[in-house]
């Protein structure tokens, strides 16, 4: 059996550096190379690519998570757009008041115009001036 010393898997821009070295390999060989791997009782060495993906993932800085869209169980993306329920309600998401900080409770002031609806959020007696959006 050979024994090999584990090395501790490498991130951020030493992982990267290393994928580049390693570029004529296998995407295999790379994660054993760079430290993704466990070693069975019986001495097999197993690749464990997931954690070496989700490695290069986050050298690369890529955001799969969206920290500000809210629960993290994935769902829609906001997209400034809603329709009139059959109930005749407007419903605005979860996406759009946790991006502006609302809480519940908050309360706003209805202004109706010929083809919109404005809503200004009131700060007890006064209205916040909203009108650089």
């Amino acid at each position: 059996m050979n024994k090999t010393k584990k090395i501790e898997p490498l991130t951020g821009e030493t992982l990267l550096k290393r994928v580049k070295e390693l570029e004529t390999q296998s995407k295999e060989e790379k994660a054993k190379e760079c430290g993704y791997y466990t070693v069975t009782k019986n001495g097999v060495e197993r690749v464990n690519m997931m954690k070496f993906l989700n490695a290069l993932i986050d050298a690369e800085g890529i955001q799969l998570d969206s920290k500000q869209a809210g629960n993290g169980r994935g769902g829609r993306s906001a997209s400034y757009r809603i329709s009139v329920q059959s109930n005749g309600n407007l419903l605005i998401g979860s996406a759009y008041t946790k991006q502006m900080g609302l809480q519940a409770g908050d309360e706003f002031e209805i202004s109706l115009g010929r083809k919109h609806i404005r809503l200004r959020q009131l700060d007890g007696d006064e209205i916040l001036d909203d009108e650089e959006s």
